[in-house]
């Protein structure tokens, strides 16, 4: 299998949101020409992040929004015990740091699991931006609202077939829409982390990919995997619908 969450096709990336390849999936959605180049006055970018590298940390100041344009990154918490939370998994075109603007420091950390960058932009240019343009603050609110739909999603009782299906039909989906195969990726996210997103056992995810792959729904190779049966993996998930709309 080829295709990785590892590096986009970094020679289609420019360093404006009016060319920029991921356009169509992060803030500049559905802006009209002329507010996107508003857009991509106040954009800044810095260098790249390897592997390992944090972004942010908890208990930082929030200053910006930060979009991701290459590469994949984690958000997690450490509890009083030191133990880690996943949070979520952030592929090129999402966004980081929203829950940030409530408490005006970040709750969580951020980092990047392979080589990988993002757009920063700065929060008060872009909440003075976004006053001037219905439709920046309409997105925003849009993004706001996946999140908090995921975490409403993985609280509630699923079981862990539905919450390992689901995961794999989102990032299916959200695959498709940055013109990858929706039905082979590698998981660039190792399974101890995958299980702690999904509130499971790494024990429990290797045992039910095992499960999956003997009825003949996935196909596992290490990190590769191949989804061979979208339908089999929708009922599987039954109700359990993680979004994925950016």
């Amino acid at each position: 299998m080829s295709q990785t969450l590892e590096q986009p096709h970094l020679d289609q990336l420019r360093n404006l949101c009016s060319t920029c390849s991921l356009s169509r999936l992060c803030v500049p959605m559905g802006l009209a020409e002329a507010d996107v180049e508003q857009l991509d006055n106040i954009v800044q970018q810095g260098r790249p992040l390897r592997a390992g590298e944090h972004l942010f940390r908890a208990d930082d100041p929030f200053n910006a929004i930060y979009a991701v344009r290459s590469g994949c990154f984690k958000s997690y918490i450490v509890d009083s015990e030191g133990h880690e939370q996943v949070l979520g998994f952030h592929l090129p075109g999402e966004l980081l740091g929203l829950d940030a603007i409530y408490p005006e420091h970040h709750r969580c950390s951020a980092v990047a699991l392979d080589t990988g960058s993002v757009c920063t932009l700065p929060y008060s240019q872009l909440t003075q931006l976004a006053a001037r343009v219905p439709g920046l603050q309409s997105q925003i609110f849009r993004l706001l609202s996946k999140d908090i739909s995921n975490y409403v999603e993985l609280a509630a009782d699923h079981t862990a077939d539905e919450r390992l299906a689901g995961f794999l039909l989102s990032l299916s989906a959200r695959f498709r829409r940055r013109g990858y195969s929706a039905t082979r990726f590698r998981l660039i996210m190792p399974r101890r982390d995958i299980a702690n997103y999904l509130r499971l056992a790494t024990e429990t995810i290797s045992r039910v990919l095992a499960r999956f792959q003997h009825n003949g729904l996935i196909q596992v190779e290490r990190r590769d995997v191949e989804l061979l049966d979208l339908d089999g993996l929708r009922r599987t998930a039954g109700s359990l619908h993680i979004e994925s709309l950016s």
